[in-house]
């Protein structure tokens, strides 16, 4: 266990680290961000920041003597890179390893008995041409590896159009996968401990748009709910054989025919930042207690309904307005020009109806 008092170091300096860095805090942890970037969002709110590109060994392993223990906010790290940082890396280089490729999660997925969209591996115009055919249309072409906030993917909705959609993500290695038909989107959030300990919230409802988390929201409608246990299930399956420690989180459709995994991020996520205020522990605290060796906290939701809304691009511009809103968490992330697509914050709303 590691006491309070004790350095936290977080790879990565954006929002989810300088939420974890908050959490941290609050438990008597001081935190110190590694990232290259000059303007870190979380090194506002740590202790201490090196600034170093991801794959230098030889900064990583100066960190690692600095902190009791290393975590990451983002999966698109080089994984040989940091296992400079050994056992103090929590959750190991297993999680980002499955987690950075969607052909080896997929394969991961399926050996774990979760059910996944039919999918075929992408590298050449055969392959397109072939998964057309085997797939039927629509499909969805995502590259393997830098996805995320629906980058790097391409629709594939009239015949012999696949090449254009594969040139469309600069023909990088990829994935097809045949359009699934859903009625709703959400995500199952589960923390594991170093002792083999699980707990997981309540399943948010998400909604996108263009291929961003717009809203999370709980309790979900009935579509998701018969659907939850079943998905916890897998997702505590899938953090048991990854040996997770720490938060993972597991996005799913909710069809007819039960669910299905969409992909999975081997730590805390957008669609679980209602639990701040909503839930008795936050998926950030919980992090912390896990990769400290601390017992985890209770899930337990605060209130009837608790909705999140994320603040994209100029959506921030209306914070004075949200500020000013009885029973209203607005919470901004401190970054700079609000841009169209860009997280500049969210907004967390606790209602009794």
């Amino acid at each position: 266990m590691i006491d309070p008092g004790g350095t936290i170091g977080i790879i990565g300096g954006g929002q989810l680290g300088r939420m974890l860095s908050i959490a941290a805090a609050q438990l008597g942890y001081r935190t110190h961000i590694f990232a290259p970037e000059a303007s870190l969002p979380a090194g506002d709110v740590a202790a201490a920041v090196t600034r170093a590109n991801y794959d230098d060994e030889a900064a990583l392993r100066a960190f690692a003597d600095q902190v009791d223990v290393a975590t990451y906010e983002f999966e698109n790290l080089p994984a040989a890179s940091l296992a400079a940082l050994g056992a103090k890396l929590m959750p190991g280089t297993a999680s980002l390893e499955i987690a950075q490729d969607r052909g080896v999660e997929k394969s991961f997925l399926e050996k774990q008995g979760a059910r996944v969209a039919a999918w075929r591996m992408i590298d050449s115009e055969e392959d397109v041409i072939a998964a057309e055919q085997a797939l039927g249309l629509p499909l969805v072409l995502k590259s393997r590896r830098l996805g995320y906030d629906g980058k790097g993917q391409a629709w594939v909705r009239e015949p012999g159009s696949g090449i254009a959609g594969w040139d469309s993500i600069d023909r990088q290695p990829a994935v097809a996968e045949a359009a699934v038909g859903f009625d709703a989107e959400f995500s199952i959030i589960v923390a594991r401990s170093q002792f083999g300990d699980t707990a997981s919230w309540d399943a948010p409802h998400n909604h996108h748009d263009g291929g961003i988390l717009r809203r999370s929201s709980v309790p979900p409608p009935a579509s998701i709910l018969d659907q939850a246990a079943a998905a916890t299930a897998i997702a505590r399956t899938i953090a048991e054989a990854l040996n997770h420690v720490g938060v993972l989180t597991t996005e799913f459709f909710a069809t007819a025919d039960g669910p299905i995994v969409n992909e999975i991020a081997p730590r805390v996520h957008n669609s679980g930042h209602w639990t701040i205020e909503g839930a008795a522990t936050s998926q950030f605290e919980q992090h912390i207690r896990a990769i400290c060796g601390l017992p985890l906290g209770s899930t337990e939701r605060r209130a009837l309904r608790v909705t999140m809304d994320n603040l994209i691009g100029d959506d921030v511009l209306r914070w004075p307005d949200l500020i000013a809103e009885p029973g209203a968490s607005v919470h901004l992330y401190g970054k700079g020009e609000p841009r169209p697509g860009r997280k500049m914050g969210h907004v967390t709303r606790l209602t009794a109806a």
